[in-house]
């Protein structure tokens, strides 16, 4: 997609009342929501294969889960590179163990040689990375495990 094209799509949602867009052109989508969210995606024209469809397991009955501390799982809001700290020989945002706040940093997404500072949507304590540092990313990929 057309650089310019993308930067008025991106100036017609801050301008608007409206809070998200998207846009489907050929096999590029682009979606754009308030906050500084930005995501391009290459889609699959045909439907998803069964194999796909099917692969996705429920919840398993027989497994009984254990009570405790409510876990949140803070998810990708956006495609793209992730990466735990702020430059490669600086030290990550957050670590395993580690408390946090919601709206804390925690990580950085890079999409289209834009580097989106991701947030904290709670608050508690690290329990697990699910990412590793310069790993693609994709839209609802859960990054982060919060207790």
């Amino acid at each position: 997609m057309d650089l310019r094209k993308l930067k008025k799509l991106i100036d017609l949602v801050q301008e608007s009342g409206i809070a998200e867009l998207e846009i489907t052109e050929g096999e590029e989508k682009v979606r754009i929501a308030k906050g500084g969210q930005v995501s391009v995606a290459h889609v699959p024209a045909g439907p998803l294969p069964a194999a796909v469809a099917a692969a996705a397991p429920g919840p398993d009955p027989s497994v009984a889960e254990s009570p405790g501390p409510a876990r949140h799982t803070l998810n990708a809001p956006m495609v793209g590179t992730f990466y735990r700290a702020p430059a490669p020989d600086a030290k990550p945002f957050v670590e395993v163990g580690q408390q946090i706040k919601e709206g804390e940093t925690v990580c950085i997404i890079e999409a289209m040689k834009l580097m989106n500072e991701i947030e904290a949507d709670a608050s508690g304590t690290v329990v697990e990375i699910l990412v590793e540092n310069g790993q693609p990313v994709e839209y609802g990929q859960p990054l982060f495990v919060i207790a």
